[in-house]
C-alpha cells in the first residue's frame, strides 16, 4: 500500500482536485433531484477532506511553496492559474475541506427549503475559500475572492434569520467596498511592472513580489498599502470595521456560521501575511503604522470581550469573541517574530476549531428550542449532560486554558510580542481574563442554573449524528493543545521566511523586534 500511494504523483492533481471537485458536485446537485442534494454533498466534501488530509503526508516544511502548478489563462494580460501551498497556507487549506462536511451534515435536519440551492452554493464556497489559500497570480486570487462573496451573501440572505437580508446586505457592501480597493491597487502595481519591463503584464505572486522588493512606485506605495490593508482588515475583522459581523453571525444558518468565523475571517489575516506585508513591508512597520495595528489590535481584544459579556444572545456573544480572538493573531503578526507569527496561524486553527464547535452547539440546541437567548435556558446539565460536558469543553478551548488548542496560540502571540510591545500585551493578556468572564458566566446561565423552565425538561441529548460532528472537533482541541509540535514543525519555516523577508527590507523595525532565538 505504502508503495503504491509513494507511486501516485500528489503534487500533480491535488490542488486541482480541491478546486474543481465541489464545483463538479455543485454541478451535479443543481441537475439531480434535490433529494439527492444532502447526500451529494456530504460524499463530496468527505472526499475533498480527504484529499486535503493528504496535504499533511505529502508536505515538506522545508520545501517552501511546493505542489505548485502553473497554466496559462489569459495569456494575452499575463494571467495564469498558478496555485501552490507552504506552511502559511498548508493547514487553512486543510481547516477549510474538514470543516465542510460537517457543516453539511449540521444542516441535515435544519434544511428544509431549496436544498439543491443550499448545498451547491456551500460547494462552491468551498472552492472559494480554498482558491484564495492557494492561489499564486493575483488575478486568480481577486477571483476567488469575490467567487466565495456571492455564495456566502445567498446562504446569509436566503436561509437565515429574520434580518437576513438587513445583514446579508451589509456583509456585501463591507466586503466589496474593500475588495475594490484591493482590484485597484492589484492594477496599479501589474501597470507599473509591466511599464518597467517592457510593457509585459504578469500577475504572478513571485513576479509581483520581485518588483516591490526593487523600492519602485515611490510615493504611491503607502496608497497601495493602505488598500489592500483595508480590505483585509474589513475581512478580519479589524476593530472598528467589525460592524458587519455579529448582524451575519446571527443572521447565517449555523453552516455559514460556521465557516464565516472558522474560514472566512482568516483569509483576512492570511491576506496580511502573504500580500500586504511581503508587498509593503517598510509601509507596513513604518512607526505610525505599528502603533495604529497595535493600538487597533488590542482595542479589539479588549472591546470584543466586553461587548461579548453583555450579549443576551448566545451567538451573538460568541461573534463577538471572534473579535477579540482575531485582535491576538494581528497582535501576532505585527510583532514579526518568528513565535508571533507562529502564534498568529495556531491562533486561527484554534480559533477555527472552538468557533466552529461553539456555532454548531448553539445550532443544535436551536433546533430543539428554537432560541438563543441566554435566559431561555438553565439546568441543562440534568437533561442534556454529553451536550453539556462538549459545551463546557468547547468553551474551556476557546478561553485559553492550558491543554486546549486555545492556549498554544495565545502563548506563543503574547511571548512572541513581548518584546516589541510589552505593555500591548499587558493589555491583551486581560483578553483573556474577559474570555474567561462572558464564557463561564455564559456556560454557567445555560448549564448549570436551575432547570425551571418546562420547555427545557423534555429536551434529548446529542444524537449519534450530532456526536459524528463533534467529535473530531474535541479531538483537534485536545491534540492541538496537548501536541502542537507536528504543526509548529510545518509551520516555523514559513513563519521564519516572512520574518526574514520582512528584515531584509524594513531592518529598522526588524531590528526592534529581535528576540533570542529569533
Amino acid at each position: 500500500m505504502t508503495d503504491f500511494l509513494a507511486g501516485i504523483d500528489f503534487s500533480a492533481w491535488a490542488l486541482h482536485a480541491l478546486v474543481l471537485l465541489p464545483l463538479f458536485g455543485a454541478a451535479l446537485i443543481v441537475v439531480l433531484p434535490a433529494r439527492l442534494a444532502r447526500g451529494l454533498a456530504l460524499a463530496v466534501t468527505l472526499a475533498e477532506a480527504l484529499v486535503a488530509l493528504g496535504l499533511w503526508w505529502a508536505f515538506d516544511p522545508a520545501a517552501g511553496m511546493q505542489l505548485r502548478s502553473s497554466h496559462a489563462w489569459i495569456p494575452a494580460y499575463g494571467i495564469n492559474y498558478i496555485v501552490g501551498i507552504d506552511g502559511l497556507s498548508v493547514f487553512l487549506v486543510m481547516l477549510s475541506a474538514l470543516l465542510m462536511p460537517l457543516c453539511v451534515w449540521s444542516g441535515w435536519n435544519a434544511i428544509e427549503t431549496r436544498l439543491r440551492g443550499y448545498y451547491a452554493l456551500l460547494l462552491v464556497l468551498l472552492t472559494g475559500m480554498i482558491g484564495v489559500f492557494i492561489a499564486l497570480d493575483l488575478f486568480v486570487f481577486y477571483v476567488f475572492w469575490e467567487v466565495m462573496l456571492i455564495p456566502m451573501y445567498f446562504l446569509i440572505g436566503v436561509w437565515g434569520g429574520a434580518n437576513r437580508l438587513y445583514a446579508a446586505i451589509k456583509f456585501f457592501i463591507y466586503t466589496m467596498a474593500g475588495s475594490l480597493l484591493m482590484l485597484v491597487a492589484i492594477l496599479a502595481i501589474v501597470w507599473h511592472r509591466a511599464h518597467a519591463n517592457g510593457g509585459a503584464f504578469s500577475f504572478a505572486y513571485d513576479d509581483l513580489l520581485a518588483y516591490m522588493a526593487t523600492g519602485s512606485l515611490g510615493t504611491l506605495k503607502p496608497w497601495l498599502f493602505l488598500a489592500f490593508a483595508l480590505a483585509f482588515a474589513i475581512k478580519v475583522p479589524v476593530f472598528p470595521f467589525h460592524t458587519w459581523l455579529p448582524d451575519a453571525h446571527v443572521e447565517a444558518p449555523t453552516a455559514a456560521s460556521v465557516l464565516l468565523a472558522s474560514v472566512l475571517l482568516k483569509m483576512g489575516t492570511y491576506g496580511f501575511l502573504r500580500f500586504a506585508i511581503p508587498f509593503f513591508p517598510a509601509e507596513a512597520f513604518a512607526p505610525l503604522t505599528q502603533a495604529v495595528v497595535v493600538a487597533l489590535a488590542v482595542i479589539g481584544i479588549v472591546y470584543g470581550a466586553l461587548v461579548a459579556l453583555v450579549q443576551p444572545d448566545v451567538k451573538k456573544l460568541v461573534a463577538y469573541s471572534s473579535v477579540s480572538h482575531m485582535g491576538f493573531v494581528m497582535l501576532g503578526i505585527w510583532a514579526m517574530t518568528v513565535q508571533g507569527v507562529q502564534g498568529a496561524i495556531v491562533v486561527m486553527l484554534a480559533h477555527g476549531i472552538s468557533t466552529g464547535g461553539l456555532f454548531l452547539l448553539i445550532g443544535m440546541l436551536y433546533e430543539r428550542r428554537h432560541s438563543r437567548e441566554i435566559s431561555a435556558f438553565g439546568g441543562l446539565a440534568r437533561v442534556m449532560p454529553a451536550f453539556s460536558a462538549v459545551l463546557v469543553i468547547t468553551a474551556l478551548s476557546s478561553i485559553g486554558v492550558p491543554g486546549t488548542n486555545g492556549f498554544v496560540g495565545e502563548f506563543l502571540v503574547l511571548i512572541g510580542s513581548f518584546g516589541p510591545h510589552p505593555i500591548a500585551v499587558g493589555i491583551a493578556a486581560t483578553g483573556v481574563i474577559f474570555a474567561a468572564a462572558y464564557l463561564l458566566w455564559a456556560v454557567q446561565r445555560v448549564v448549570f442554573n436551575k432547570l425551571d423552565k418546562p420547555e427545557n425538561q423534555a429536551l434529548t441529548d446529542l444524537t449519534r449524528r450530532e456526536w459524528a460532528i463533534l467529535l473530531p472537533l474535541l479531538a483537534g482541541i485536545l491534540w492541538l493543545g496537548l501536541y502542537p509540535a507536528p504543526v509548529l514543525r510545518r509551520t516555523e519555516p514559513a513563519a521564519q521566511a516572512i520574518v526574514d523577508h520582512v528584515g531584509t527590507l524594513a531592518p529598522r523595525a526588524r531590528s526592534a523586534h529581535v528576540l533570542p532565538g529569533n
